[in-house]
């Protein structure tokens, strides 16, 4: 995926600051790293940007592709400069858009927990699962909205793998929301044509709220929310 977002730049036109290159790797010490970038000549990567790619770079050898970000392009010792830490995290943005484009469905392990919401990674980012955003099965029905005890209950989530979708992404703040519930509205929205509207179906209740009762029923597990003013 990274190399045909590559592809679709113009082969021909000359390197710019900014760009994301591949190049092979022809040499590599412990203080710099040398790439050949074809026609437009050598690249290094050293110094605060090998330190900071070396989780990147730790597994490549000569004849090795990698591709770098162009941060100069003719530094002190005539060499195109890079950074293959940006390059990295720049197209992980990339192929997180197309996810978030194509509603492409995504597993993740939860990490950890605040009164917000579930904390996780995706290709390495940092992501945010809104307490907002989670399936109504796993949704906190903590009665009074209690923090300490929403938070208990999130908590039971870290460790456990997640089936989410992308919500949002700002790649300029590193922002990237994800939703458990879209994913699921997804998936609900298919079953329920296998109900009518008025049609009477007997569940399970499953926690009592100020602000209703929520229902689980059908064997599909369908859960929803009878309303206070319902009752």
């Amino acid at each position: 995926m990274m190399k045909e977002l590559l592809e679709k730049d113009n082969s021909l036109k000359p390197p710019k600051i900014g760009e994301i290159v591949e190049g092979t790797i022809v040499e590599r010490g412990r203080a710099a790293i040398f790439l050949d970038l074809g026609k437009w000549g050598t690249g290094i990567i050293y110094g605060k940007e090998l330190q900071e790619a070396k989780e990147v770079l730790k597994d490549l050898d000569i004849g090795d592709k990698v591709f770098a970000k162009i941060i100069d392009l003719d530094n002190e010792e005539g060499y195109i400069e890079l950074s293959a830490k940006d390059a990295r995290e720049e197209l992980i943005w990339q192929e997180l858009k197309e996810k978030k484009e194509k509603k492409e469905k995504i597993t993740v392990k939860i990490l950890g927990a605040n009164k917000g919401g579930l904390l996780t990674k995706v290709s390495g980012i940092l992501a945010f699962l809104p307490v907002s955003q989670l399936a109504p099965e796993n949704y906190p029905k903590v009665e009074g909205g209690d923090p300490a005890k929403i938070l208990k209950e999130l908590q039971k989530f870290v460790g456990k793998e997640m089936a989410v979708l992308i919500f949002d992404l700002d790649p300029s703040t590193k922002k990237l929301i994800l939703s458990e519930k879209a994913l699921k509205s997804k998936e609900i929205q298919e079953h329920l044509k296998k109900y009518k509207e008025g049609e009477v179906v007997e569940g399970e209740i499953t926690a009592l709220t100020s602000f209703g009762a929520f229902l689980r029923f059908g064997k599909e597990k369908i859960e929803g929310l009878i309303p206070l003013s319902e009752i």
